[in-house]
């Protein structure tokens, strides 16, 4: 009888010392994901909330305009993918041309999603360097030659130094733009309109929208869609 009243009282502070471990393990817990919410928010918090936004964005703030048509054609790019590269050389004179014409508006969203494949975050740097030249008058002209210039995937990118010659054989010529490229003032904008992007599920390039609906990144696809929109 003792030895079972013993064995009772044994197995009630196994029992309690066991429910002791249960709540120290529980309030470690608590501890880690406090810990991940503190963090989390302190990562919000130092994430940048301003940014420029450039001459010649649209209303919602997160693309370049180029033109007044009826029919828009967003274009999401990034300044490093070649894919971009040979979609303005098989369709960039077609878009310039319905532009001029007044079929067309575009808008160009330059999004930095290589940036890991430059040592230099080199998307984020010439995205921001397109967004000087959006009051220039000289956005389209300046595009064609930065992709011609395009840099091999894994190296450095173009300087700053580089951004700024290559405006200068297009036109682009006002210090402004200068000081724009070399302080970085739209990098921000740059990550800003990326996030935007990501948030409509936007994650490759060339993304091409007409009339906000997705289109082929082909010449004859993206001519079709414009011709069925403005008939």
């Amino acid at each position: 009888m003792g030895t079972s009243v013993k064995n009772r009282r044994k197995r009630i502070k196994a029992v309690k010392a066991g429910g002791g471990q249960l709540w120290v393990t529980i309030t470690a817990l608590v501890a880690i994901v406090a810990a991940g919410l503190i963090g989390w928010g302190i990562y919000e918090t130092q994430r940048p909330t301003t940014y420029a936004t450039p001459a010649g964005a649209n209303p919602s703030g997160d693309g370049l305009v180029l033109g007044d048509g009826p029919v828009t054609v967003d274009l999401y790019v990034d300044l490093q993918c070649p894919i971009c590269q040979n979609f303005e050389g098989t369709a960039g004179a077609t878009l310039n041309q319905l532009v001029a014409d007044h079929t067309i508006k575009i808008v160009y969203h330059p999004i930095a999603i290589l940036d890991d494949r430059s040592t230099t975050g080199y998307s984020t740097r010439a995205g921001a360097a397109v967004a000087a030249s959006g009051g220039t008058g000289k956005l389209a002209d300046y595009l064609t030659a930065l992709y011609k210039a395009q840099p091999a995937e894994g190296s450095a990118g173009l300087t700053n130094a580089e951004l700024i010659r290559i405006a200068g054989t297009v036109g682009i010529t006002d210090q402004s733009f200068a000081d724009a490229v070399d302080s970085g003032q739209y990098r921000s904008w740059v990550t800003h309109v990326t996030e935007v992007a990501d948030g409509k599920g936007i994650r490759a390039t060339p993304t091409v929208l007409v009339n906000g609906q997705p289109v082929d990144a082909q010449l004859d696809a993206v001519q079709a869609a414009i011709n069925a929109v403005a008939a």
